[in-house]
C-alpha cells in the first residue's frame, strides 16, 4: 500500500487506510466486522461517523455493540440508559439487517418490554418516539426510517464506503430498539444479543 495511505487522514482526522477497507465491505456482515474493529478501536473509520473513534458515551457499551455487529446488525446509533439532573435518556440501538433479523427482534418486543420498530426496505416513516431529553427538551427522537432510499442518501453510502452496501442498505430492514424506561442501563443490549442468536 502506498506510505501516503497509511498515515494520510481526511479533513475529520479519519485514517484514509482504514477507508480503503469500507470499499471492499459489501453485504451487513462485512459491514458489521468493520464496525465492530472501530468500536474496538482498531480502525479510524467509519461512515458517516465524522470522528476517528467513538465518544465517551460509547466507550462503556463498546464491546456490547461489537458483538451485536458481529452477530447480524450493522449498528447505526445508540445510547446507553441515563438519569442525571434534568438529562434522561433510553438505551437505544439502530441498525440495518436481515429480514430473519429483523423478525427476531419483533419478537423481543411481543416477550419482553422492550421495544423494537422495524423498517421494511423501502419503506418512509416518520414517527417521533423521545429517547433523550436535555432540560426537559426531547433532543433525540426514533421511529424515523433510515434506508437508504433516495438519491442523495444512496450517494452518501457510495462516497462513505462503496456503491454495492449502499444497495445492500437499500434493500435491507431498519431496525430500532430501544428500553421503554428512562434511564436504566444494562439490559437492552444482552437481550438484542440474544435475540439475534437464539435458535
Amino acid at each position: 500500500m502506498d506510505d501516503q495511505y497509511t498515515t494520510e487522514r481526511d479533513g475529520f482526522g479519519r485514517l484514509l487506510a482504514d477507508r480503503q477497507v469500507w470499499r471492499q465491505a459489501t453485504t451487513i456482515p462485512a459491514a458489521g466486522e468493520l464496525t465492530a474493529r472501530w468500536l474496538e478501536g482498531r480502525s479510524q473509520y467509519q461512515p458517516g461517523t465524522f470522528t476517528p473513534g467513538i465518544d465517551a458515551e460509547t466507550e462503556p457499551i463498546a464491546s456490547q455493540l461489537a458483538e451485536l455487529n458481529r452477530n447480524g446488525l450493522f449498528t447505526k446509533e445508540s445510547q446507553p440508559g441515563l438519569s442525571e439532573g434534568g438529562n434522561a435518556q433510553r438505551a437505544y440501538v439502530t441498525g440495518f439487517c436481515t429480514p430473519e433479523s429483523a423478525g427476531s427482534l419483533l419478537d423481543l418486543s411481543s416477550r419482553t418490554e422492550f421495544v423494537t420498530v422495524a423498517h421494511a426496505p423501502g419503506e418512509m416513516s416518520r414517527a417521533s418516539i423521545p429517547v433523550t431529553l436535555q432540560d426537559a427538551e426531547i433532543v433525540t427522537v426514533l421511529g424515523t426510517s433510515e434506508s437508504p432510499i433516495e438519491a442523495d442518501q444512496l450517494q452518501d453510502w457510495s462516497a462513505e464506503a462503496n456503491e454495492s452496501l449502499a444497495l445492500v442498505l437499500a434493500e435491507s430492514w431498519y431496525v430500532e430498539v430501544f428500553d421503554p424506561v428512562w434511564g436504566r442501563e444494562g439490559l437492552l443490549l444482552a437481550a438484542v444479543l440474544d435475540a439475534l442468536t437464539a435458535g
